[in-house]
């Protein structure tokens, strides 16, 4: 007589340390994209800024597809399917990575991307055992240490050969690979949590504190990208080296470090105040252009940073547990896919409208609309809340 197999608990560790793997192989490559493009390749930087407009632009879309085959689908071959996706990918980079071939081979490693981001916060939902505000806490957490991990060791690898570091990506899929081959099959997520039976189809109904939290977020991410690309350029331009604006980000690295796990230790409480929370960070993320409006030193740069580490370390894996609290069971993964895809998409307008201000205008006017547009979508989501609150009082 054949014995059923119990599935095994989904375990947390797995989880994160394929977040601490993503993040450590997708640092490897997004960091030179303009180097890259514009100093291998040979192309304005404005072409460098469509490329990454257009890798954003696909992670959006592997957002979107990686949601839905994770609600209608099955979770785990989702993120295999990603993983897969961009062994493949950056394989063909190692020895393929001329114009235009390169750009190309991006947009489809943002794709898988996008689908595998996706998978993982929706598998942080779904773990048995564990609020998902906790889970989002620690996977913030291993994402940075991803980030500090791939950026560090990024610069030394590229100088034995640009196929190196497509190379060195592609290991950290494979490794990927192999976890979630080994640990992720087989395992029971959250009891009750998915059935393919009444998974809802059809198109989301969102309410207005779902569309305001993911419009906040969109928002947030145009500007935080500005550090990314064009606050590189706006420091030189104040005298400051290229080696005083990678310490910005080292900065960043060790705020999130330090600070994060104290958010995790302190969650129970953190979840009970979550609106709290999410205002005080996007106030905080608003608040660090303020001191951008006139800065000229290096230790003002430094203390915009440190604001807005903060902010980000507050606001940012709270939005993911605030949007799962109004996902219906069986739509986790999109839900989560509309977060990072909210997320993706500030992240590829971000630089093209920051240029175009800039061009145009100063960056002077731009950091002042970064501030000035925070606030009024972090006062919108607010008063979203307290309009919701007060008809669920009636």
């Amino acid at each position: 007589m054949a014995t059923q197999t119990t599935p095994r608990p989904f375990r947390l560790w797995s989880l994160l340390a394929g977040s601490i793997i993503i993040n450590t192989g997708s640092s490897f490559v997004w960091p030179l994209t303009t180097i890259y493009v514009h100093e291998y390749l040979h192309r304005p930087l404005t072409t460098a800024g469509f490329v990454i407009f257009l890798n954003c632009l696909f992670s959006l879309f592997g957002n979107m597809m990686g949601g839905q085959l994770f609600d209608h689908w099955r979770p785990v071959r989702t993120i295999i399917l990603g993983i897969a996706l961009n062994i493949c990918t950056t394989g063909l980079l190692i020895g393929w990575h001329t114009w235009p071939i390169y750009p190309v081979l991006l947009m489809l490693t943002g794709f898988g991307n996008g689908m595998i981001y996706t998978c993982i916060n929706g598998f942080a939902t779904e773990i048995p055992g564990r609020k998902p505000s906790y889970v989002f806490n620690l996977l913030y957490f291993t994402s940075s240490l991803g980030v500090v991990f791939g950026t560090l060791v990024v610069g030394y690898v590229l100088e034995l050969g640009i196929g190196y570091i497509f190379a060195a990506a592609c290991s950290m899929y494979a490794l990927f690979m192999l976890i979630a081959l080994r640990n992720y099959r087989g395992h029971a997520l959250r009891k009750g949590s998915r059935s393919a039976a009444k998974t809802p189809r059809g198109p989301l109904r969102l309410n207005i504190q779902v569309v305001m939290v993911l419009i906040t977020i969109f928002t947030v991410w145009c500007f935080y990208e500005q550090w990314d690309s064009n606050l590189s350029a706006y420091m030189i331009s104040r005298h400051l080296s290229v080696r005083a604006y990678s310490s910005v980000w080292t900065v960043n690295a060790v705020v999130i470090i330090l600070v994060q796990p104290v958010l995790t230790y302190l969650d129970s409480w953190f979840n009970d105040h979550l609106h709290g929370r999410l205002y005080t960070g996007l106030l905080l993320l608003a608040g660090s252009f303020v001191l951008l409006i006139g800065a000229n030193s290096y230790w003002q740069f430094i203390s915009a940073m440190i604001i807005l580490s903060l902010g980000e370390v507050s606001a940012m894996p709270a939005v993911a547990t605030f949007v799962s609290r109004f996902a219906p069971v069986g739509s986790s993964g999109r839900y989560q896919g509309l977060v990072q895809a909210a997320s993706s998409g500030g992240r590829a307008l971000g630089p093209m409208t920051g240029a175009f201000i800039i061009q145009n205008y100063s960056y002077r006017l731009l950091f002042i609309l970064a501030v000035s547009l925070q606030v009024v979508v972090c006062a919108a989501f607010a008063l979203s809340n307290r309009l919701a609150r007060n008809n669920k009082v009636k």
